[in-house]
């Protein structure tokens, strides 16, 4: 009986050698596509949120002079602004202010005896740097419309002095202070930014 044949095994195929054309395409290419990445998320970045300088003294303790804050410009698409929270918003043409809601759409707030009064009903404020030193008569805050305060009460012009801030004039709420970074950490609604740093963390961790 005849064996079967064996045939030889096909010789690979040789990798055609990278001319230099090639290669300066490649990388041509491939830097065309890092640079609209980059244009992309630095857009995207833009869009989603900005940056905040804070001027002047009116949310000490939480905020001081010169801090940079990011402010989260989409969260009031998904969700309307919450009592606590520290908004930036236009005022002035396009000057923008950075305070804390106090009052919200149908709500009515008055000032008295050093207490901010929410629907008859005095806040709990620990943020505040020392209490009212004015009085506000009550009145009831229009539909989208919102009373702010600055933390630092007794220097700071705001919805005590020039009215509500319309829902249309909130760029955002202030997010993350960045700069410097010994106030790195979020801005909550409910307790002082000490309380919320990235050093204040740590240090209660070591304890």
């Amino acid at each position: 009986m005849e064996q079967p044949q064996t045939l030889p095994a096909p010789e690979p195929e040789a990798a055609q050698p990278q001319t230099s054309t090639t290669r300066g395409s490649s990388l041509f290419r491939e830097i065309v596509e890092t640079l609209l990445l980059t244009v992309v998320i630095f857009v995207l970045v833009n869009t989603i949120t900005g940056r905040f300088r804070i001027d002047g003294s009116s949310m000490e303790p939480n905020l001081h002079d010169g801090e940079y804050v990011i402010v989260n410009r989409v969260i009031y698409l998904l969700q309307p602004p919450q009592r606590g929270d520290v908004i930036v918003f236009q005022r002035e043409g396009s000057r923008e202010f950075i305070k804390r809601v106090i009052g919200l759409p149908g709500d009515t707030v008055a000032v008295q005896g050093s207490h901010v009064l929410v629907n008859g009903m005095a806040l709990d404020e620990p943020y505040i740097a020392q209490p009212n030193a004015y009085t506000y008569e009550p009145r009831k805050i229009g539909p989208n419309e919102y009373f702010v305060l600055g933390d630092n009460r007794n220097s700071s012009s705001d919805s005590h002095t020039w009215g509500m801030v319309p829902a249309a004039n909130i760029v955002g709420r202030a997010w993350i202070c960045y700069w410097p970074p010994s106030c790195w950490g979020t801005i909550g609604g409910d307790a002082p930014t000490s309380d919320t740093t990235l050093s204040h963390w740590l240090a209660g961790l070591s304890q």
